[in-house]
């Protein structure tokens, strides 16, 4: 199938990807949708924030098209099942789609949610109005396994937001590999889940198989947004970066 993958520049985008590209499908083009306002975090239910605005070099690294449009709207239906309502986050992701849909063909979308119903559910509406189909190959992963399988895999990322009990400023910019022994602690710990697929952290993918080139990080900033006791939320501001040539062993 053609596919177009929504894509926030963490981990879970990337590795569903690389999982639809094994299973023998083209992704074609990368959608995502960014906070209207220009801000570096939104509260979203359905959306990733930090990190987008640097999704124009993700996709030069990719070299594929990128369609990235603004969320306008907010959670207006959040119960679990989901009736189509205007204004409401969701639709910002049909009308994206849609739009797409004009420009090139595509039959199947790529989502990297992991647990998340709401998500999941959100995805396949827009799909159904759509006549197309959802890849999610991580729905339900066990997450240790899962995570051990992206660092194995060549999925260079890094932490750029926290937001747990457990972590912190010291773990934005560590890698997959770096954050990994945290994790397993703060499961065990604390029941945090190992991927964040909680929210406990986000991330930003710098290379993968599939990348023709490597982003590399020429500008950046920490931010501490909330200095809870307990669960203090910081991330990374991504001001500067550039796609680069990989050397032949790195392809």
């Amino acid at each position: 199938m053609k596919v177009v993958a929504l894509i926030s520049g963490g981990k879970d985008s990337c590795y569903n990807m690389m999982q639809c590209v094994k299973n023998g499908h083209e992704v074609v083009a990368l959608a995502n949708l960014t906070p209207a306002d220009g801000e570096d975090e939104l509260d979203s239910y359905m959306y990733q924030s930090v990190g987008t605005k640097a999704l124009p070099i993700y996709a030069e690294a990719m070299g594929l098209p990128l369609y990235q449009d603004k969320i306008l709207g907010t959670p207006v239906d959040t119960r679990m099942e989901y009736t189509p309502s205007e204004n409401d986050e969701v639709e910002d992701l049909y009308r994206l789609l849609k739009r797409i849909r004009h420009e090139i063909f595509f039959d199947a979308i790529s989502v990297g949610a992991i647990f998340s119903d709401y998500q999941r559910i959100r995805c396949e509406s827009v799909c159904q109005r759509l006549g197309i189909e959802m890849l999610a190959y991580l729905w339900h992963r066990d997450q240790n396994q899962l995570l051990h399988e992206m660092v194995d895999s060549g999925v260079e990322a890094i932490i750029i937001k926290t937001a747990a009990m457990g972590l912190s400023q010291k773990h934005l910019g560590l890698t997959l590999a770096e954050i990994l022994p945290d994790m397993l602690h703060l499961n065990e710990k604390y029941g945090l889940n190992i991927c964040g697929e909680g929210g406990e952290f986000e991330s930003f993918t710098l290379d993968c198989p599939l990348f023709k080139k490597k982003i590399v990080i020429d500008e950046m900033e920490q931010v501490i947004d909330s200095r809870d006791a307990f669960s203090p939320v910081t991330f990374l501001r991504l001001k500067k970066l550039h796609a680069e040539s990989k050397c032949m062993n790195e392809r």
